[in-house]
């Protein structure tokens, strides 16, 4: 799957960035260092001039790509969640059953990710632990409906809107499609994080996934 990948380019909204930094070499370098730089010190002391002097540019080069971090937060997400749409797409193809389909899309948004070694400036095993502690900070803040118009959430979005048809193929009559979606995709993140920070409020751990609880789930509704 990762040599098809390699190949496919995820399409990011453009209102997101002020100049594309998969143009350039330096944008590419930019998007590359942020990822590490918020995995290490975390996305409220993440800041231009710090990465500024990771990648031994001015702070003002990063501005000619990006408005502000909240943004190139965004554009992270975007690429994340555009890069499971893919994935998703390749583990269900020629898949007939619905109810399959819809165990192998959970599995999908609930896995740990590794990282993609065809996708040279971008480790998403380092940006699956970035969107697991920091994406709720894309979505939570005052100007979210605003930036929705603006389809920033688009890919995020369309994401659960085909978990919803799947659930929907499956049991035309369950009435919290829509919320079961939403709730498995976040849910994810959240469980991921409380297995790694407050242990013993979860049981995902090393023996029992954060897959194995969801499909567990699904099972329990759609199948029982």
């Amino acid at each position: 799957m990762n040599n098809v990948l390699s190949n496919i380019t995820i399409n990011i909204n453009d209102k997101l960035y002020l100049k594309n930094p998969e143009t350039t070499q330096l944008g590419k370098k930019i998007i590359q260092q942020s990822i590490i730089l918020i995995d290490e010190i975390g996305f409220e002391a993440f800041t231009f001039k710090k990465l500024g002097e990771k990648i031994g540019s001015n702070e003002s080069s990063i501005y000619r790509y990006f408005d502000n971090k909240h943004k190139l937060l965004i554009y992270l997400s975007d690429y994340y969640w555009g890069w499971i749409e893919y994935k998703m797409a390749f583990a269900t193809q020629n898949i007939d059953n619905p109810f399959e389909k819809l165990k192998r899309v959970v599995k999908v948004i609930t896995e740990s990710t590794k990282d993609d070694l065809t996708t040279h400036h971008i480790n998403e095993e380092l940006l699956h632990k970035i969107i697991v502690s920091e994406f709720v900070k894309t979505i939570l803040t005052k100007e979210v409906d605003e930036e929705n118009k603006e389809g920033y959430f688009l890919v995020y979005k369309r994401i659960i809107s085909k978990i919803i048809t799947l659930i929907e193929e499956i049991k035309p009559d369950y009435n919290f499609a829509k919320s079961l979606a939403s709730s498995m995709v976040e849910g994810a993140l959240h469980q991921h994080y409380l297995s790694q920070h407050l242990k013993t409020i979860t049981n995902c751990n090393q023996t029992n996934s954060v897959s194995d609880f969801y499909i567990d789930l699904i099972s329990k509704i759609f199948q029982e």
